[in-house]
């Protein structure tokens, strides 16, 4: 299909209002068969500085804006991605991969943050504090100023909203750098912002180099704020860059998601639960399970009962309709998932169903391993393909201490029926989202973030809103 033609394509990027270009460029690549399918300029540092510059002299008059305009801008960024959600799913499909219902899914989950952010504009709330001197104190919120967001590849639209909308929403400007593999969602997206009425300078998206663009975004004094989704070990890079100017850092980084299912759990919940979590976006998720570990009496009947599912998956294009697994992002992913069985074999582990090796392009078959140990490598990396590892466990406190054995602390997921048990396991985990009872945790109005390894800072929800807000304190004295 060729995504040029679509009204919301674009293939320059958007900086101060206008639509930029370059001598250099980048080649844009369908993942199905690596078709290519459009270039996208690479931007210098000069053209960088002057966005920087340029986003810095907008949110001096966007933070000004009342609350209320700021809401309806937002407002309707929400209605035109909405309205052309299918033809931003069908860039996002060609570009990345995904199943195309899976890609308008992401669009209107994207969508929802804007339509939340726009609410949330309006309840930028500060404080007055009872004093016990003869004065008040007074607290604000300000915008924190321009903002910067560096997104991933796997969902190229959620994760840019995610970090756009409340910043627009508490005032701030922001210059998002997308990934190299799938800059075309970004541009779109913001082409419909620009509709939407974001003044310039306000929104810009900018690609290139990630290593030079993150440097100079990461360093640079007019930058208030940055917002990263990636790797622990690119996250932690940028936030020592950062420290050089004390910037605030909103970090959602790599995990190592745990699947606890207990004797008492209803067992198709449990794997209909796990289908969700393990096979969305081919595994290839931050939130996804990669570690499941099930109890010794429903051991043999889950994995029976998960191993049908498994085999239904269809692997294809994913603008077929009946596609359920699109393509891996590149080969370097899929050679990922065939070290981590290769290892799990070599150690013990059993080959349920599935393949150990996939030859020919971007293609990795769901595969289902069960026997796992702690001592393998599917037990401490993120796998990030549809490889799902099945452990034996006997007892809560062991199952808590195999999933908290790890430096990552971002998502986890528990299937119980006992409420004390849930309760025991939630407080238990050390993970900043726990699910129960369902594979699918991702909401606008939830606090979307882990600890550890995992990241810091919050988005989504209204404590979203402060990762992009300063509290000012004024102590005011007596007025004579």
């Amino acid at each position: 299909m060729d995504i040029t033609q679509l009204s919301v394509f674009e293939n320059r990027c958007l900086v101060n209002g206008e639509w930029v270009s370059s001598i250099e460029k980048l080649a844009v690549m369908n993942p199905v068969d690596q078709s290519y399918i459009t270039d996208v300029p690479v931007l210098n540092e000069e053209v960088i500085e002057q966005a920087i510059q340029d986003a810095d002299q907008a949110q001096k008059q966007w933070k000004n804006v009342a609350p209320n305009e700021r809401s309806r801008v937002l407002r309707n960024w929400f209605d035109l991605l909405i309205r052309h959600q299918d033809e931003l799913a069908t860039i996002m499909t060609v570009e990345q991969g995904k199943p195309l219902k899976e890609a308008k899914g992401e669009i209107a989950y994207a969508a929802s943050y804007i339509e939340w952010f726009s609410e949330e504009a309006k309840r930028g709330y500060g404080d007055i504090v009872p004093s016990a001197s003869n004065s008040e104190i007074l607290v604000f919120k300000e915008a924190v100023g321009v903002c910067a967001a560096i997104t991933p590849w796997n969902f190229p639209a959620a994760m840019i909203t995610r970090k756009a909308a409340p910043a627009l929403a508490a005032g701030c400007s922001i210059i998002i750098k997308p990934a190299s593999e799938t800059p075309l969602t970004a541009l779109a997206i913001a082409k419909l912002g620009a509709q939407a009425g974001i003044p310039h300078g306000v929104l810009n998206v900018v690609i290139g180099s990630s290593a030079k663009i993150g440097q100079i975004l990461t360093t640079h004094p007019l930058i208030k704020k940055v917002s990263f989704t990636g790797s622990t070990e690119i996250g932690a890079q940028l936030m020592a860059q950062s420290a050089q100017t004390v910037k605030k850092m909103s970090l959602e980084l790599g995990g190592n998601a745990p699947v606890l299912v207990f004797n008492s759990a209803n067992l198709d919940q449990a794997v209909q639960g796990v289908m969700d979590t393990k096979f969305r976006n081919a595994g290839q998720t931050c939130v996804c399970a990669n570690r499941i570990y099930v109890q010794s009496d429903i051991y043999d009947s889950f994995i029976d009962k998960l191993k049908v599912k498994v085999e239904q998956l269809k692997l294809g294009n994913g603008l077929d309709a009946d596609t359920d697994i699109g393509p891996l992002i590149n080969r370097k992913a899929i050679l990922k998932v065939e070290e981590h069985i290769a290892d799990a074999l070599a150690k013990g582990a059993v080959l349920v169903t599935g393949k150990t090796h996939n030859i020919e392009g971007n293609w990795c078959v769901p595969t289902l391993v069960k026997d796992v140990r702690q001592d393998m490598l599917c037990a401490k990396e993120e796998t990030f393909g549809p490889f799902a590892p099945i452990f034996k466990f006997e007892c809560e406190e062991d199952v808590l201490d195999m999933s908290n054995d790890t430096e990552f602390g971002l998502a986890s997921y528990v299937f119980t029926q006992d409420l004390n048990q849930f309760i025991r396991v939630a407080r238990g985990l050390e993970y900043g989202m726990v699910g129960i009872n369902t594979g699918l945790i991702s909401n606008a109005a939830a606090p979307f973030g882990g600890v550890k390894s995992s990241g810091i800072g919050r988005e989504g929800s209204k404590y979203g809103m402060d990762e992009y807000l300063e509290i000012k304190y004024v102590c005011l004295g007596n007025i004579s």
